[in-house]
């Protein structure tokens, strides 16, 4: 599993960890029942603390992405259709904050902005 941890961020590494192995989730990369690394193991080949990891596992599990199982490990678990269209919305929600932001810092109007999206949502895969 390939998480990439930035000091530079202004998120927290739980976090970077957690949203990452979100994504892997949702795109499906991390399969329903694959098993994920232990929390050891992860601490240690990403250099950082064991509670960090903790964290972000303990974060995933609470929204529903991972289960784990007392002494065999965490897991990913079932998807809940819903759920993971509402974790879509969220991210597309956050990007459309960033793009709207750079718009305005641009210049660019919000009829040009639709314009955009329209166009790249019927072009791009």
């Amino acid at each position: 599993m390939d998480i990439i941890i930035s000091n530079s961020s202004g998120k927290p590494i739980y976090e970077q960890i957690a949203s990452q192995i979100k994504s892997l989730i949702i795109s499906g990369r991390l399969k329903e029942g694959e098993s994920l690394p232990s929390i050891r193991l992860l601490a240690k080949e990403l250099r950082i603390s064991v509670i960090t990891t903790k964290r972000a596992y303990e974060d995933l599990e609470r929204d529903g992405f991972i289960e784990t199982v007392p002494g065999k490990g965490s897991f990913v678990a079932p998807k809940n259709v819903e759920f993971v269209r509402e974790e879509h919305m969220r991210q597309v929600e956050s990007a459309l904050f960033e793009a709207i932001r750079w718009a305005k810092t641009g210049g660019i109007t919000a009829g040009e902005l639709k314009e955009l999206i329209d166009i790249l949502f019927d072009h791009e895969a």
